[in-house]
């Protein structure tokens, strides 16, 4: 008789398939990796390449059908088979707590660097970036080896047959340019990953896009770099040959020189916007410069072919999956009930949610208020629990930027409704802090936002599923005795009683820039509720894909691509090679890969608004019943708009303010307060300035602290 952690045969059935799978995708990804890195060698490229393209560079697929096999196929693959395991995880009963299962991770999580331009870096993502750049060196020192010999035995005959006057060291120069492209290449095929918000990638290793974000940075540096070094050999090779018209050809066959530099041009526009300073002091600039990204990318294909954008196709082709789902879901306008306003010039946003809408601590959305910026979208931690706030989502929003300080300025003013859009939520797949003893949560200012959603799931875990809780010790820091109020929102808005009781709750507030407390109570400091009236036009937030996602995700994935190889076969063999007699050499390069890009888009666009299409008819009844739903009398003011007395939240229980230790003029002792938390296993996350993650990664790197395991939540879009 099986046991009850052993679970039901069931359970144990499709922890078996799972670990199956488990396998067999870290298999083909292994075997994925292998290829590039046999790539540059003689083995690859005189024998294995050669016998592949046989038979896969048919009259169908042309030249890019062996980059498609062995580049495309296993990524894409990968990806629609993740998202059914995901989908079997979910149903799993451990898909959202992991208990135990990283212990043997945790000295390779812990913060390697903490200072430096890297930021904080564990010492797995240090190994992975060292291997990742040895990858680089390998292949190009590898294939230079390679060349050189050819070209010193004389027996390049590519090269000399045309070049008889070059000199050795010309071709080399040339052989140099040309390999810094192909290297470049390696970075861009890792590049789109970390930004696909909904790809099945980044939760089968346990990623989540907000997280990897800092990878997208290093893989972009790492990329412009080599192409930048790219063009400028090229074009010391052409003024050193006296040959500078190769600036303006834009060959019928084979690679496009002028295409390469447009497509250079837009991406070293965007390369400048990144930097830190611009990035912090315009973000409007960095925002707007970053969407040439889709310039980039044509002139890109237009310039290498579509047989060599097989190589990044993968990376590409997921994110363009998920971003035409986010603009799917950014077309429909949601319903904002409530807005609650905080004397720190913070306010929280209450939407609807349908009850099909799951999502785990720390998510994300992304919010954009036409009445502002059509354009802008602007992420945001959700601070409810999708378990103890079944129909409701809020995210907090803090007074900093132009974006942030005009949205504020007009929910102050009397306003009966707002136009908002929202794209997400996007989370970790799973999360696993109750694998610990203890939680110690230190924040900075908003930085509080993340471990509301923490908190308020524990509550739920605590008193619904009447489960056991790791001790949490909060430690916030503030400017101010006003951002105190924050503190308030540890509880969701329709809370009556004080669920959090039942917690092991340590509250430490910080007001680092006054000396006392205040001497006096105002009562205009008291957190304003703004209610909006309701319209037919707004929905609540909804799943794009509905409560299937994953499987609906791998359905998009899988029937797109193989309706991109129909058309691309029927292009190529009733089209195309007809036209130069099966020759494939005579047909335009640039127009072969700007269909074959339409091709791309167009699968994407049928295949995924067919599935939203389809959910969202599932769905209407729901979202109809959501708009029509009347909230309890006792809960609305006499008014809808905003104005008068009952507006201001009474605060029925005691406020946690009130609860906590309060520490005036100074900052937290956090080397102190970590190293003697009790418990034989800690975990230790933060959220706030870069200054105090380093702080608390200093602590949690040192020999004094095994029991603490460090976590980083930060977000830099």
């Amino acid at each position: 008789m099986a046991t009850a952690s052993q679970g039901s045969p069931s359970q144990q059935g499709r922890r078996i398939l799972l670990a199956g799978m488990r396998f067999l995708l870290g298999a083909i990804f292994l075997g994925y990796l292998m290829v590039w890195i046999l790539s540059p060698t003689n083995l690859w490229l005189k024998n294995w390449n050669v016998q592949v393209g046989k038979h896969a560079k048919s009259t169908y697929f042309g030249k890019q059908g062996s980059s498609l096999l062995i580049f495309s196929f296993p990524i894409l693959f990968i990806a629609a088979l993740g998202c059914l395991y995901l989908h079997l995880g979910k149903k799993d009963g451990n898909y959202m707590e992991r208990n135990g299962e990283n212990s043997r991770l945790d000295f390779w999580k812990r913060p390697f660097i903490v200072k430096g331009p890297l930021g904080v870096v564990s010492a797995m993502e240090l190994a992975f970036l060292a291997m990742f750049i040895a990858l680089l060196i390998w292949t190009y020192s590898t294939r230079l080896t390679i060349k050189f010999s050819e070209i010193n035995r004389g027996i390049n005959h590519h090269h000399n047959h045309n070049h008889d006057h070059d000199k050795r060291w010309q071709l080399k120069l040339r052989t140099s340019a040309y390999n810094l492209g192909l290297v470049g290449n390696i970075c861009c095929a890792f590049l789109f990953f970390p930004v696909t918000r909904g790809s099945s990638i980044l939760p089968l290793v346990g990623l989540t896009s907000e997280a990897s974000i800092k990878y997208h940075i290093w893989l972009g540096h790492m990329a412009m770099v080599l192409f930048t070094a790219h063009g400028l050999c090229y074009f010391l090779y052409w003024a050193i040959t006296h040959d500078l018209e190769q600036l303006l050809r834009w060959d019928k066959v084979g690679v496009s020189n002028v295409a390469g530099e447009i497509a250079l041009v837009f991406g070293i526009v965007m390369w400048v916007a990144v930097l830190p300073r611009i990035r912090r002091q315009k973000f409007e600039l960095f925002f707007y410069t970053h969407q040439l990204y889709f310039l980039f990318l044509l002139f890109y294909v237009l310039h290498v072919g579509i047989a060599f954008f097989a190589l990044i196709l993968p990376g590409v082709y997921l994110f363009l999956i998920d971003r035409y789902l986010r603009f799917l879901q950014s077309r429909q306008k949601v319903r904002l009930v409530s807005t609650r306003l905080l004397p720190c010039e913070t306010l929280e946003l209450n939407f609807t949610k349908s009850p099909g809408l799951v999502y785990t601590p720390a998510s994300v959305v992304f919010v954009n208020v036409p009445s502002i910026s059509s354009l802008q979208w602007h992420p945001f931690t959700v601070s409810s629990s999708c378990n103890l706030e079944p129909d409701n989502l809020s995210v907090i929003i803090k007074k900093e930027g132009t974006w942030s300080q005009k949205l504020y300025n007009m929910l102050s003013s009397p306003l009966d409704r707002l136009d908002v859009s929202v794209e997400g939520p996007y989370g970790p797949a799973a999360v696993d802090f109750l694998r610990h003893d203890t939680l110690v949560l230190v924040s900075g200012g908003s930085g509080i936002t993340p471990f509301i959603s923490i908190i308020r799931k524990l509550i739920f875990i605590s008193t619904t599923l009447t489960s056991p809780t790791p001790r949490i010790v909060l430690i916030s820091a503030f400017k101010t005795s006003a951002d105190l109020t924050m503190l308030d929102l540890l509880l969701p808005i329709s809370a009556t009683n004080s669920p959090i009781s039942n917690l092991q709750l340590q509250l430490e507030a910080f007001v680092t820039r006054e000396k006392e407390p205040p001497s006096t109570n105002d009562p205009h400091k008291l957190i304003q509720t703004i209610w909006f009236k309701p319209h037919t036009s707004d929905a609540p937030i909804s799943p794009v894909l509905g409560p299937n996602g994953w499987l609906w995700l791998g359905a998009i994935i899988s029937s797109s691509f193989v309706m991109y190889l129909i058309l691309v076969g029927i292009l190529t063999r009733y089209y195309i090679f007809p036209i130069g007699h099966n020759n494939g050499d005579t047909y335009s390069t640039s127009s072969r890969a700007l269909l074959n890009t339409l091709f791309i888009c167009f699968c994407i666009a049928v295949t995924a608004s067919v599935a939203m299409l389809w959910n969202k008819k599932s769905m209407e009844g729901n979202q109809i019943g959501s708009v029509e739903m009347s909230t309890p009398s006792t809960t609305f003011p006499s008014s809808w708009s905003w104005g008068s007395d009952g507006d201001v939240e009474n605060l029925p229980r005691q406020s946690l303010v009130q609860s906590s230790k309060l520490h005036y003029g100074a900052r937290p002792p956090l080397k102190r307060m970590l190293l003697e938390t009790e418990g034989s296993s800690v975990g230790v996350l933060v959220s706030g300035p870069k200054e105090m993650r380093h702080d608390v990664a200093t602590v949690c790197s040192s020999g004094q602290a095994d029991r603490l395991h460090f976590e980083a939540i930060s977000f830099n879009w």
